[in-house]
């Protein structure tokens, strides 16, 4: 499985923001799909997750009730809505798939993953 995040940008506190994550491959739409992200001097976190089919989700305190995440099988697609957007929020952000569901903080958990795309929020 491949993978290509895009939709970082520079937008500005309160603002939204959808990121992509495409997956290639003759199965990628059996795998779930995590987002991370990484701001500078800190560790990678988790900070979503879903299923293959949707049907379950994991939020990260941090982005509870901001973030939405969705997929869209028939485009291998997942998306990360990103509401109400704080400085905090900067970070390149990352997907990752694996064939098993899980809401792991471990990255080396993780089979795949795709380059990452810079989210920067100004105040």
């Amino acid at each position: 499985v491949q993978l290509q995040a895009s939709g970082g940008g520079l937008v500005q506190a309160g603002d939204s923001l959808r990121l992509s994550c495409e997956a290639s491959g003759r199965t990628a739409r059996n795998y779930a799909i995590s987002w991370f992200r990484q701001a500078p001097g800190k560790e990678r976190e988790l900070i979503v997750t879903i299923s293959w089919n949707g049907a379950r989700t994991y939020y990260a305190d941090s982005v509870k009730g901001r973030f939405t995440i969705s997929r869209d099988n028939a485009k291998n697609t997942v998306y990360l809505q990103m509401n109400s957007l704080k400085p905090d929020d900067t970070a390149v952000y990352y997907c990752a798939a694996d064939s098993i569901y899980k809401a792991s903080s471990s990255p080396d958990e993780y089979a795949y993953w795709g380059l990452g795309t810079l989210v920067t929020v100004s105040s």
